[in-house]
């Protein structure tokens, strides 16, 4: 999958590797803002007792 998403960013080596990271960015940042806070009330951690 990483090379088939490598072999189709567009232009010169410093310039994919740029692309690269905004991807990379930017999927870190759909996940800590979006997907994250909506799964998050559907996980047990919250769930903890110490007795």
């Amino acid at each position: 999958m990483y090379g088939w998403i490598w072999r189709h960013l567009p232009g010169p080596l410093y310039l994919r590797i740029a692309e690269a990271v905004v991807l990379v960015v930017g999927i870190v940042a759909l996940l800590m803002f979006v997907v994250f806070p909506w799964a998050e009330p559907l996980l047990p951690f919250n769930n903890v007792t110490t007795e």
